[in-house]
């Protein structure tokens, strides 16, 4: 594995330098004739704890309803290409972003596991009741099992039976597949006995103070939650996660107080990236308080400390914001979209609204979640003031898109089938409607980037993948690649055409700059009927082997 220090990330591609692009058109990017960086180390010590982040409600939702659409108004500065990638465009494995799926096969075993280190606590009861649920809303205690490790319970909303708890299980293996931090879950069931209250018991309410909990308000809240027919209540539990908790990350900006902090994270891939996988999965509930910074012990070296970055909280993906919150806008528009109301007014209601008519199914489990209405392009969170998101490009978008597509149908089914849906109509039904999701993802975003990808050089040729080709949104023969070579510095060295290929994967002749390491550029120009799109290839000859190799890619 090939590593950087930290700094090496600030950079495009990390190893990215300066160059002339000249009057040909070819863009300035140059890289280092090295192997692309595969893993950040940020992970050197922070000997103190950094102080817990406080997310104040009100000043959120006024930065997201007033403050930042008005900002982002008057912000003159240009976009701004995402950091945190390597010379070969992919995120490098960091705290914040581990490389799965979308850089190896996993098995349906690893799939199903997901980040589970131990058993479950279903196996080990009784549960003391350590306090409630953080915060006010649904129903929760923090509970300690019988070997004593820490989880978070939490139960359906009454009239949704299954929707929050099944909808958590599978989307976050789902995250966890595609490289993000997640806590270990588990589905349980329990009886009103399987819970011993604790001396010390409390109730933390919304401003965090805590008031005295007896078994009257445990029982209490008990009843509220729907039995199955056997008589247990059904709940979520999450495993505490390790180390001391800091609070979500902020949406822009770094944490001062975490030296390995570096970049702005409304410039992170992987968090603008995400965009496409939110919105395949319709996870709109994205705020500060569903992401949590931990203060971690390195497994290797317990003395090292440094923060790791989790995504928590996925209960109302899937459509389930939408049933609970009985609105069918959810992912259409935002919660307060200001934008959205002023043209509804202009048009008096005589145009119909994409989430208009749109209900759930009659399953037990599922949420208002379909793919008949999804469009790609316009998903919305709840609130337009998460800044990776809003900062995000359509590079940014493809990378979560080529992700999202790397689950087969089977390994899909086999994620959904962790939620424990009772009914298996509704395994089939989420199953299916997240493939549609995940294909029109993928066609759409691979509409708008160039979709070749997996360069690999030889001897005598440069070998890709095609991704519309190899996941059947484009036709090999109605497809066509212009290959324009340059020189470091973008001389013209020569053209040449290519046919697309059954599977996606092409070749092209491959001839290096005779001169020094034979740095060489293609402009590989992908035509087909509806689209045209460029991706500038770099490559030179390996130093100890003298073999041509792939050091840098700029999409265009």
């Amino acid at each position: 594995m090939k590593s950087t220090a930290l700094g090496l990330g600030l950079g495009l591609g990390l190893a990215i330098s300066a160059g002339c692009g000249g009057g040909s058109g070819v863009p300035g990017a140059r890289f280092a004739n090295a192997p692309a960086v595969t893993a950040v180390n940020d992970r050197r010590d922070v000997p103190r704890a950094p102080a817990p982040r406080q997310l104040l409600l009100d000043v959120y939702h006024f930065d997201a309803i007033v403050k930042r659409p008005v900002d982002r108004a008057l912000e003159l500065d240009p976009p701004h290409r995402a950091r945190g990638v390597n010379a070969l465009d992919e995120v490098p494995d960091s705290t914040w972003f581990t490389n799965r799926i979308g850089a190896r096969e996993l098995s349906g075993d690893e799939l199903q596991t997901g980040p589970i280190t131990l058993e479950s606590p279903e196996l080990h009861k009784p549960w003391t009741i350590k306090s409630s649920k953080p915060g006010a809303g649904d129903v929760g205690f923090v509970v300690a099992d019988a070997r004593g490790e820490k989880f978070l319970i939490k139960f359906d909303a009454p009239g949704y039976p299954e929707q929050e708890t099944a909808t958590h299980m599978i989307v976050g293996k789902i995250l966890w597949a595609c490289g993000y931090n997640v806590t270990e879950d588990f589905i349980v069931h329990l009886r009103k006995e399987d819970l011993v209250l604790a001396h010390d018991a409390s109730i933390v309410d919304m401003f965090g103070d805590k008031h005295p909990l007896d078994r009257a308000e445990v029982d209490r809240r008990l009843a509220t939650i729907e039995p199955e027919p056997d008589g247990r209540l059904r709940a979520l539990a999450s495993r505490w996660i390790a180390g001391k908790t800091l609070g979500g990350h902020p949406a822009e900006g770094v944490r001062d107080d975490d030296p390995n902090d570096r970049i702005p994270h409304e410039q992170r891939r992987d968090l603008r990236g995400a965009y496409s996988i939110f919105a395949w999965l319709d996870h709109v509930d994205v705020f500060e308080s569903n992401f949590l910074d931990a203060w971690v012990a390195d497994r290797g070296n317990p003395r090292v400390h440094y923060l790791k970055h989790y995504l928590i909280d996925f209960g109302k993906s899937l459509g389930v914001m939408a049933t609970t919150g009985h609105d069918p806008r959810r992912g259409h528009a935002y919660v307060i979209d200001l934008g959205a109301m002023a043209v509804s007014l202009l048009e008096a209601g005589l145009v119909k609204r994409s989430w208009e008519g749109r209900s759930a199914p009659p399953l037990r489990g599922v949420g208002l979640f379909e793919a008949q209405t999804f469009d790609p392009g316009r998903w919305k969170p709840d609130y337009q003031v998460y800044a990776p998101f809003l900062a995000a490009d359509r590079f940014d978008k493809f990378w979560g898109a080529k992700i999202a597509i790397r689950f087969t149908r089977e390994q899909v089914h086999a994620l959904v089938e962790t939620g424990q849906l009772s009914d298996p109509r509704a395994v089939e039904y989420v199953t299916d409607t997240l493939v549609a999701r995940q294909r029109a993802t993928a066609a759409y975003w691979f509409a708008r980037v160039n979709p070749l990808d997996h360069f690999t050089a030889y001897s005598d040729r440069l070998c890709f993948d095609d991704l519309a080709i190899a996941y059947d949104f484009a036709k090999p023969a109605t497809t066509h690649y212009e290959v324009t070579r340059y020189d470091r510095a973008a001389h013209k060295l020569g053209a040449l055409g290519a046919r697309g290929e059954a599977g996606g994967r092409a070749c092209v002749a491959l001839t290096l700059d005779p001169g020094g390491d034979g740095y060489t550029m293609l402009d590989i120009t992908t035509h087909r009927p509806d689209f045209t799109g460029s991706t500038f290839v770099h490559v030179a000859r390996d130093p100890a082997s003298g073999s041509p190799r792939v050091i840098g890619i700029w999409r265009l």
